[in-house]
Order: C-alpha cells, then structure tokens, then sequence
C-alpha cells in the first residue's frame, strides 16, 4: 500500500462501468524536488496520477480543483496504443482511503486565519461523514 499527498487537478468525475458499477475518477498532481549529485540547485518535479476509487461515490463532490488530498492505495502504470500504434503510459493509482485536507484558496494560511479541515473516507461506506 502506498501513500501519495496531492492536489486534484481537475474535479472528479462519477462514471458508470457497463456492469452498472460506479467509479470516481479524478487526477492529483504531486510536487517533489531533488537534487543532482553535482548540482547546487534542486529540481521541481511534477507527477500527475489517474486515480480510480470504487468504494463511495458521494466523495467525488468534495474531490475539486486545488483540493489537497492524502490517497493510500495501489500505484500502477498503465499503458495502451493511441490511433497511431503509439504505445503510452499513465501512471494510475486505484484508491483505497481518501483523507482530504482542505482547499487551496491561494493564500497562505496564516494571512487568512482559516484551518484546514480534514475528512476521511474509510473503506466501507458506513463509516464515511459524508
């Protein structure tokens, strides 16, 4: 099981697979630096992951853009031929738990005096606040 901390890229989207299950389907996008061996400077690195999670829905109206998320779950690489023949790769993750920490207003925390609030979305829908 692995954890990844991110900030949804877009709002999640509720889909229906053809045996009428549902799935929230959303991206995070996960931002680290490293430095290079012989480099004085660190370098910023942005990972985006196609995250699926198939346990409740109704947390896909808390999933929005800019919202800092905490996911435990499989990673995978997907990968599959575009038109073209053209193989390419998605890095994915299937969700297991959702902690969410808050919305990014674009503002520091400190100048607005807000606290962030944190929810978690468990892996049975009975115990989800939502």
């Amino acid at each position: 099981m692995e954890t990844l901390v991110g900030r949804v890229v877009k709002n999640a989207e509720v889909r229906t697979t053809k045996n009428d299950k549902q799935v929230v389907n959303f991206s995070i996008a996960v931002n680290d630096s490293h430095k290079a061996k012989n480099d004085s400077e660190a370098k910023k690195v942005v990972r985006y992951f196609n995250c699926a999670y198939w346990i409740n829905t109704t947390i896909a109206e808390h999933l929005t853009k800019g919202t800092l998320v905490e996911l435990n779950g499989r990673i995978n690489l997907d990968t599959w031929e575009n038109m073209e023949g053209k193989t390419i790769a998605a890095l994915a993750m299937h969700v297991n738990n959702i902690k969410l920490h808050g919305k990014s207003t674009g503002k520091k925390q400190a100048d607005t005096g807000e606290s962030n609030t944190t929810t978690t979305a468990g892996e049975t829908g009975d115990d989800l606040p939502f």
